[in-house]
């Protein structure tokens, strides 16, 4: 099992995004998402999420909120357990990243961009809900197959999942 972290910096409408085209190797590749990574040993999800905040983009976050647990099923690998935060308060430059381009884009814009179908399903949540969240999210490949919110089958309607 994987254990990792998931956070989007909000300022002025817009949310912090990682284009993910500097690592080799990479599942994320040509991806648009936030910033995060996986835990190291004995760390809790909010030391993870600090961490990996630091050092992807040099900011260190002073208020920031767990927001859901995001569970993915890729193929037959384990399951990755996901913490999602969201935060609006930091301090230090934004630096760059090794693993992709950094860049503030406006939320009524994120639609456009090259993301993972559960992505879409999570990022509807932090816009409309406040209360924290369980999602599930079954992929075959880059295939979303299967979406679960807080314990019940979410409906695909046109193409898309209803939240």
């Amino acid at each position: 099992m994987e254990l990792t972290t998931l956070c989007y910096l909000e300022e002025d409408g817009k949310y912090l995004m990682m284009h993910r085209i500097k690592k080799k190797e990479d599942i994320n590749q040509g991806k648009w998402i936030g910033v995060g990574g996986h835990f190291e040993f004995q760390e809790s999800p909010e030391e993870c999420i600090c961490r990996e905040v630091l050092e992807e983009t040099g900011l260190h976050l002073l208020d920031y909120q767990y927001r859901g647990l995001v569970t993915f099923v890729y193929n037959d690998h384990d399951a990755e357990y996901m913490s999602l935060f969201t935060a609006t308060k930091w301090r230090g430059s934004l630096t760059d990243c090794e693993e992709g381009v950094l860049e503030w884009i406006p939320k009524d814009e994120i639609e456009k961009l090259n993301l993972w179908a559960g992505d879409r399903i999570f990022l509807k949540l932090l816009a409309h809900r406040n209360s924290f969240f369980s999602l599930k999210l079954v992929y075959q490949d880059d295939d979303l197959t299967g979406a679960w919110l807080d314990g019940e089958k979410l409906v695909m309607r046109d193409g898309m999942y209803e939240v």
